[in-house]
C-alpha cells in the first residue's frame, strides 16, 4: 500500500490569502489614519484660539505738534488727524507727512482747558474755562478712479455751545450725540455739573434744522475729575478726586440722584466700551476695572464692579477703546501699553514704548492698527488680534455679561448690531447634549433590552424570523423624518394629551403584567389550541385599549389634577415653563431611533449565548425566567452593554431630530418641559453664518473636538467595562 502524498496549498490560494490579509490590514490602518487626521485637522483649526495679540511697529512719521491729546485715522490708514491741547485739529498724510487740513475748534482768545476725541470716531471737541464747548468732525471722503482709491479729508465747521455757567470755571467735560440729539456735561469749579441737552429736528422737505437747547445744573457733584455720557444719553458717569464713581440718570428736567460707588484708588482715566453699556476705569495704582449697571430687583439698580484686569506698573494715564469689539488699550507711566478684552478678561499684549513716549492713542476704524502720537512723532502699531474674546473662562466658565444680574453660562453667538457682546459658553450645549441623550436612553434602554430578551428567549421562532428584520428596518428610518413627525405632529398633540401620557406611563406596565398573569392563569387546554405567539396579540389588544382609555381621560385628568391647563399649573406651582417642543418630545423621537439599535444588538448578544448553558440550567430544575436572569443575561452582559453604548453614541451625535423637535434653545436646564441644543445641532445651525477663520468658526471646531473627545472617552471606558465583564463571566 503506497503512502499518501503530502497535499500542498496551491500557490494561487496562498497569494490570495496574503493579499486579502494585506488589504484588510491596509484598510484598518487607513481607518485609524483617517481618524487621527480628522482629529489633527480639528485641533489645527482650534489652536489659533489660544493665541494672544501680535503688535508690530509699522510706519513712522515725524511731526511737530505741541502736546497732542487725541488722534484718529481714516479706514485705510492714509491720513491721521491729531488734535492738540489748544483745540487745533491737524490732518497729516501718513505717506509723506504733508498737512492736508487744519482747523481751530475755539477762537484764539479762548482759555482752552483741553481737547479730546469723542464717540470713537473722528469727532473732536475742546472746551474753554468760560463754559464754551466746541466740536467738529473730520470727514473722510473716499473716491475710486478705476482701481485707484483716494481719501480726501475735510474738517466740518466747528459748532460752539455756551453752557452759561456764570463765574464758575470748567474743569472737565463730556459729549454724546446721535442723529437727533446731543448732550453736553461739564464739571465746574464750584462743585456742580452743568448739563445741556440739544434736540435737533430736520425738515425733510427743506433740509433746515430746528435746534432747541435746554440747560440744567446739578448741585451735588463735588470734585468731578472725569466725565462720560453713554451713547443713548440716559446715564452720566462722574469720577471724583475723593475716590467715588457716580452715575446720574439723565432726565428731561435734569438728572436723578446719583448712584455712588467707592473705589480703592482715585480714577485717573475713564472710557465707555462700544455700545456704552460698560465703563472702564483706570486708577492711580495701575489697576483697571469694568463697571455696568445691574438690576437687582424690580426697582433696584446698582453700578457694579464686575471685572478686574491685570494691572499696569504705574498710574493709568489714558484709555482708548476699539469700535470693532470690546478691546481697549491702557497707557501707563513711561510709555507702558497694554491691550485688553473686556468679555474674556484677557490681557492680550503688554509692552513699553520708551522712545518716543506717546501722549495720545487711537485705534484705526477697522481695529487693525493703533496710532501712538508724541510731540514729534506718529508711530503706527499694526495690530493682529483675531480672537480676543476667546479664553478658557469664556468657553467653560461663568461670565458676567452686560445687562445680566450675575455671572452665567450663555451661548448667544450673534446679535442685531455690531455692539453685540458675543457669548460663547459651551456648557449649555454640553448639558443639552447629555440631556437629550439621557431622555432618549430612558425610553430606549428598557424597551430595547426587555424587547431583546423577549424576542431571543421567549418568542416563537416563526414570529422571531419576521420581528427581527422589521426592527432592523426601523433603524434605517431617516432622522429628518422622525424629527419632522415629532416637531409638527407629536409636539402639539403631546401638549394637549400630557396628562393621559403620564397616566399611560403608570398604567400600561401594570396592564402588561396583569395580561401576562391572566394568560398564564388560563387552562392549558385553552392556550394549546391557540397558535404559538398568540399571547402577543392579547398583550397588544390590552395595551392599545389601555392607551386609548388614558388618552380619552386626558381632558378630565387635566381638569382635575392641573386646574384645566398643564402649562399654567406648572408655571404657577413650580415655576417651570412648558415649551411645546421640549425634551419629552425629543426623547420620544430620539428613543424611537435608538430602540432598534439596542434591541437588535442585544438580541444578537443573547442569541450567541451557548444553548448548552440554558439546557443545563433547565435540566437542573430552573425555570425559564431563572435561566434567563441568572445564566443568559450575565453571559450576554458584555454584548448588551456594548449595544447600549452604541445607542448612546447614536443619541449623542443626533442632529436633525434635535433641530426640529426641541426648539433648539441653548439653555442650561435639566427640566423635561423645555428644549435644549446639542453640540452637533449647534454646529449645523451656526456654521453657515460663521465667517471663515473667525472666532465663531473656530469655536464650532472646538465644539467638534469636545464632541470627539466625549464620544472617544465614553467608548473607551465602555470597551474597558465590556472587556472586564467578558473576562469575569468567561471564567465562571
Amino acid at each position: 500500500m503506497s503512502e499518501p502524498r503530502e497535499t500542498q496549498t496551491p500557490r494561487s490560494r496562498l497569494w490570495a490569502d496574503r493579499g486579502a490579509a494585506r488589504i484588510v490590514g491596509a484598510g484598518g490602518v487607513a481607518v485609524v489614519c483617517s481618524l487621527v487626521g480628522i482629529l489633527v485637522f480639528l485641533i489645527w483649526e482650534v489652536l489659533p484660539l489660544v493665541g494672544g495679540a501680535g503688535v508690530s511697529p509699522g510706519r513712522g512719521l515725524g511731526i511737530d505738534v505741541e502736546r497732542p491729546v487725541a488722534t484718529a485715522a481714516d479706514p485705510y490708514r492714509t491720513n491721521v488727524a491729531v488734535v492738540d491741547a489748544r483745540g487745533q485739529i491737524r490732518v497729516l498724510r501718513l505717506e509723506d507727512g504733508e498737512e492736508v487740513a487744519r482747523e481751530a475748534l475755539l477762537p484764539a482768545d479762548a482759555a482752552v482747558i483741553g481737547a479730546a476725541r469723542l464717540d470713537g470716531g473722528a469727532l473732536f471737541s475742546a472746551a474753554a474755562a468760560d463754559g464754551r464747548v466746541a466740536w467738529a468732525e473730520v470727514q473722510w471722503r473716499i473716491r475710486y478712479d478705476g482701481r485707484v482709491r483716494t481719501v480726501t479729508p475735510r474738517i466740518a465747521p466747528p459748532e460752539i455751545l455756551d453752557l452759561e455757567i456764570g463765574d464758575a470755571r470748567v474743569r472737565t467735560w463730556a459729549i454724546a450725540r446721535d442723529d437727533h440729539r446731543m448732550s453736553v456735561a461739564a464739571a465746574l469749579s464750584d462743585g456742580s455739573l452743568a448739563l445741556a441737552r440739544i434736540d435737533i429736528e430736520v425738515n425733510d422737505f427743506t433740509g433746515t434744522r430746528d435746534v432747541r437747547v435746554q440747560r440744567f445744573r446739578i448741585a451735588d457733584a463735588p470734585g468731578a475729575t472725569h466725565l462720560a455720557i453713554e451713547p443713548e444719553q440716559r446715564v452720566l458717569y462722574a469720577a471724583t478726586a475723593a475716590g467715588e464713581l457716580r452715575s446720574y440718570e439723565l432726565q428731561r428736567g435734569g438728572a436723578g440722584p446719583p448712584r455712588i460707588e467707592r473705589v480703592d484708588s482715585p480714577v485717573t482715566a475713564l472710557a465707555l466700551l462700544i455700545g456704552g453699556r460698560a465703563l472702564i476705569t483706570g486708577h492711580a495704582d495701575g489697576t483697571l476695572a469694568q463697571w455696568f449697571h445691574v438690576a437687582l430687583g424690580e426697582a433696584r439698580i446698582e453700578l457694579a464692579r464686575v471685572r478686574d484686569f491685570d494691572p499696569l506698573g504705574g498710574r493709568v494715564r489714558e484709555l482708548e477703546v476699539s469700535q470693532r469689539d470690546r478691546s481697549f488699550l491702557a497707557r501707563g507711566e513711561g510709555g507702558e501699553l497694554a491691550l485688553y478684552h473686556s468679555t474674556s478678561g484677557r490681557r492680550l499684549w503688554h509692552d513699553r514704548l520708551a522712545d518716543p513716549t506717546p501722549s495720545a492713542l487711537g485705534f484705526s476704524p477697522k481695529g487693525d492698527a493703533v496710532f501712538a502720537v508724541s510731540d514729534d512723532r506718529i508711530l503706527e502699531l499694526r495690530l493682529d488680534s483675531p480672537h480676543p474674546e476667546a479664553s478658557l473662562r469664556t468657553f467653560v466658565g461663568r461670565v458676567w455679561y452686560e445687562d445680566y444680574p450675575g455671572p452665567a453660562y450663555v451661548w448667544q453667538s450673534t446679535g442685531g448690531t455690531d455692539e453685540f457682546e458675543s457669548k460663547l459658553s459651551l456648557v449649555p450645549l454640553l448639558v443639552g447634549t447629555l440631556k437629550g441623550t439621557l431622555y432618549a436612553l430612558l425610553l430606549a434602554m428598557p424597551l430595547g433590552i426587555l424587547g431583546a430578551i423577549y424576542v431571543s428567549q421567549f418568542m416563537d421562532p416563526r414570529l422571531q424570523a419576521s420581528i427581527k428584520p422589521t426592527v432592523e428596518i426601523m433603524a434605517s428610518l431617516p432622522s429628518v423624518v422622525l424629527g419632522f413627525v415629532a416637531g409638527l405632529w407629536l409636539a402639539p398633540r403631546l401638549e394637549q394629551l400630557l396628562p393621559g401620557l403620564l397616566l399611560m406611563a403608570l398604567v400600561l406596565p401594570l396592564l402588561g403584567v396583569m395580561a401576562g398573569s391572566a394568560w398564564r392563569a388560563l387552562p392549558r387546554a385553552w392556550t394549546h389550541r391557540l397558535p404559538d405567539g398568540s399571547e402577543i396579540g392579547v398583550h397588544l389588544v390590552v395595551l392599545c385599549l389601555g392607551g386609548a382609555v388614558c388618552i380619552a381621560l386626558s381632558p378630565v385628568l387635566e381638569q382635575l389634577w392641573f386646574d384645566g391647563s398643564v402649562s399654567t399649573w406648572l408655571d404657577r406651582t413650580t415655576g417651570l415653563v412648558y415649551d411645546q417642543r421640549n425634551a419629552i418630545v425629543a426623547g420620544i423621537a430620539m428613543g424611537f431611533a435608538v430602540i432598534p439599535i439596542i434591541l437588535s444588538l442585544s438580541d444578537d448578544a443573547l442569541s450567541n449565548v451557548p444553548g448548552s448553558l440554558s439546557a443545563a440550567s433547565l435540566a437542573l430544575g430552573a425555570t425559564r425566567w431563572q435561566t434567563v436572569a441568572r445564566i443568559v443575561l450575565p453571559a450576554a452582559s458584555p454584548g448588551i452593554f456594548a449595544a447600549v453604548m452604541i445607542g448612546f453614541g447614536r443619541a449623542i451625535g443626533e442632529t436633525m431630530i434635535v433641530l426640529m423637535a426641541t426648539g433648539n434653545t441653548p439653555i442650561l436646564d435639566w427640566s423635561a418641559f423645555n428644549g435644549f441644543r446639542t453640540l452637533s445641532a449647534n454646529i449645523a445651525v451656526e456654521i453657515p453664518e460663521a465667517p471663515h477663520g473667525g472666532t465663531l468658526y473656530r469655536t464650532l471646531f472646538l465644539s467638534s473636538v469636545v464632541l470627539f473627545a466625549l464620544t472617544f472617552s465614553l467608548n473607551t471606558a465602555a470597551e474597558l467595562v465590556r472587556e472586564r465583564l467578558r473576562r469575569r463571566f468567561a471564567s465562571q
